[in-house]
């Protein structure tokens, strides 16, 4: 939810996103930045050169990397778009869009047709909503056809139900009955509208992309029967009335980014889940309540209160009811909080929550590239205010001919520290390491990864301004996370060394591991503070100017050519208003990571978010999805069936998620 800060909307909080639950007085990244430029000694009215001094540091190459070849500079060939408030995508001349697979398109089963009223088992043969993360998995090598594999992290259910039609809904509405419970199949419909959709892609002789019906085409959902592994799987954490074993579970929630595996998998994270539970127990340890889970008998969707008895709805209300675990749901809420793993080749196979990789509000997961004989590494950002970014290392060693998932079940969980001076360093989340320790309130392992949360707290982690997605430089070995915003400095606390109260831009921060990315040891840097014309500044310590200005970043991906791809999330609350008129609708820009020249390559609809891309294997067919148009729609003109976008129907269409393919009409590549 969004939450006031400073007499202002905190931009942030997305609807759905938990609420403040970090009561550690760990350091905060924006005091360790603040510290960090008053050594190095900055002087007021020198603005461009404390920014300069603090970007400009050239990392040593990774020599693992370095050794594969040169590291050059990426071109970017296009010439950038302006800003938008339109309903519509634009995108530079030269390139052209095709709106693809909207929330609804059937995938399996009789393909049932999209419509309002559709059942809830027909949404499980269809497209998901709010698509977010996506892969392209190529058949064979092939760059025209493969599995698209996407996330749907949540819904609007206004949108969904021909029964919510001139009903007053805002975008967190929903039908309900007077006393309060909830039609059975729209709660259906809206969990299967969750979850994940693999489906098969071509391009065809026009050039145009379809759809193709295959028994590779699944829908995972929040009701998809899934495997819990590592060392929190069969122990009392996750033992329920479903599993009383603790080794299974049902169902991912609000998946948000993703990541690829080494042995090519699909990770599917599970961000901000713990809203979706009400818990009317007086006393809420930990597990819940540091993850925001309050005593409430409430949840997002209050899927807990379908008027049909059964457990796929009442497993959402974690109260304590039974003599045991094992006779209620009390553990459920446990059973979320991973990053998801997925076989898109395999469609009997079951997903797996992967334990070791910890629990949290997982924005997404990267891997360093894997190199044979060396352990796996994978970083992950918890997006929640005050939250932090972990590293994962395997035990084991990659070996391409045997890899699988077992390798994130066996290993160390980390948590980053960053200092002042420039330098940071990866705390192990491990029994007996920094007083981890049963004296301490850490009983072992498992207890330490299901309170991931509170065992960094107590190990001295740097708070962060929400870590969201990272992407790893292929040349260099860079390690990138965008950091969304920081309102915490109120007006008058700003000095040359904190240049920005209420700073609600965010910034992208980049570090080089010292040795290999298994190291405990790294340095970091800033590589752009997002903002206005005057409030931002770029690798050189200039004002981001028309074509590059831009607030909110979260999207992030770095393509085999090395450009940085960077996608905006400004709330929908605010969006096109006040200091945020200037950026128009979301976006997506490119930039250079040698000279930090961003130029602006795509704006969204209205109400959207940007975010996911990938390209084909040649680099020549981009996917990029649009989130939530529409979501800036009022509770009042929804009544009045007036909404703020039709996109991509147009006309008087309801909006709808979907995503853009996008190509150059010479066939070249993306971006170049």
């Amino acid at each position: 939810m969004k939450r006031h800060v400073s007499g202002y909307v905190d931009t942030i909080l997305a609807e759905g996103d938990e609420p403040l639950s970090n009561p550690s007085n760990n350091a905060y990244f924006g005091d360790i930045l603040e510290k960090r430029l008053s050594r190095r000694g900055m002087l007021k009215g020198s603005l461009a050169t404390v920014i300069a001094g603090l970007m400009a540091t050239k990392f040593p190459l990774n020599s693992a990397f370095a050794a594969q070849g040169g590291v050059s500079s990426p071109s970017i060939g296009f010439a950038p778009i302006a800003v938008s408030a339109a309903d519509s995508v634009t995108v530079p001349d030269g390139y052209r869009v095709q709106n693809f697979i909207p929330w609804g398109t059937p995938i399996g089963g009789d393909m049932p047709a999209f419509a309002l009223g559709a059942s809830g088992d027909d949404q499980g043969n269809q497209v998901g909503s709010h698509h977010d993360g996506m892969h392209f998995f190529p058949l064979e090598g092939s760059s025209t056809e493969g599995l698209l594999v996407l996330n749907h992290e949540y819904v609007e259910p206004r949108f969904m139900h021909a029964a919510a039609s001139g009903l007053s809904l805002d975008r967190n509405g929903f039908p309900q009955h007077e006393d309060g419970s909830r039609d059975a199949d729209q709660v259906i419909k809206e969990m299967n509208a969750h979850g994940v959709t693999i489906v098969r892609v071509r391009q065809g002789e026009s050039g145009e992309w379809e759809v193709v019906q295959d028994a590779l085409n699944r829908r995972i959902t929040a009701q998809t029967a899934m495997r819990i592994s590592g060392p929190v799987a069969e122990t009392d954490y996750v033992k329920t009335k479903y599993s009383p074993e603790g080794t299974m579970t049902r169902g991912t929630l609000n998946n948000c980014a993703h990541g690829v595996t080494p042995w090519n998998t699909y990770l599917a994270a599970e961000e901000n889940w713990s809203g979706y539970f009400a818990n009317q127990d007086a006393d809420i340890d930990r597990s819940q309540a540091r993850y925001g889970i309050q005593t409430r008998d409430t949840g997002r969707y209050q899927w807990h209160r379908a008027d049909r008895d059964d457990e796929m709805f009442t497993r959402f209300d974690a109260s304590s009811k039974g003599a045991s675990a094992a006779d209620d749901y009390r553990n459920e809420p446990h059973a979320f909080g991973w990053m998801v793993e997925i076989d898109p080749m395999a469609p009997e196979s079951a997903p797996v929550k992967r334990t070791h990789l910890g629990r949290f509000a997982h924005e997404g997961v990267i891997f360093a590239p894997a190199i044979e004989g060396q352990p796996v590494v994978a970083y992950s950002g918890d997006d929640a205010r005050f939250e932090y970014i972990y590293k994962f290392v395997s035990s084991q060693p990659y070996q391409a001919a045997t890899a699988d998932g077992s390798l994130l079940d066996e290993g160390t969980l980390y948590v980053a520290k960053f200092n002042e001076d420039g330098s940071g360093e990866w705390l192990a989340l491990a029994p007996g390491q920094h007083g981890l320790t049963p004296d301490n309130g850490f009983v072992d392992l498992a207890d330490i990864l299901v309170n991931t949360r509170s065992a960094a707290d107590f190990v001295g982690a740097t708070k962060m301004d929400r870590p969201e997605w990272g992407a790893v430089d292929p040349a260099t070995g860079q390690v990138y996370f965008t950091l969304t915003n920081n309102t915490q400095r109120e007006e008058g606390d700003e000095d040359p060394a904190n240049p920005r109260a209420n700073n609600s831009f965010g910034h992208i921060i980049r570090w080089q591991e010292a040795g290999s990315h298994a190291g405990e040891r790294f340095e970091w840097d800033l590589f752009v503070l997002a903002g206005d014309h005057q409030d931002s500044r770029d690798l050189a310590g200039d004002s981001l100017d028309d074509e590059s200005i831009f607030a909110s970043p979260d999207g992030l991906w770095i393509d085999p050519d090395r450009r940085v791809w960077i996608q905006t999330d400004i709330s929908e609350s605010v969006m096109n208003e006040g200091i945020f008129e200037v950026f128009g609708n979301n976006q997506m820009l490119v930039a250079n990571p040698e000279t930090g020249e961003i130029k602006r390559f795509l704006t969204g609809p209205i109400g959207q978010e940007i975010t996911g891309v990938i390209t084909t294997p040649d680099q020549r067919t981009m996917f990029v999805n649009v989130q939530h148009p529409g979501a800036t729609t009022t509770a009042e003109a929804f009544a009045n069936g007036s909404f703020s976008s039709h996109w991509p129907e147009g006309g008087s269409a309801i909006p709808r998620s979907a995503t853009l393919v996008i190509t150059r009409e010479d066939g070249g590549v993306i971006g170049a």
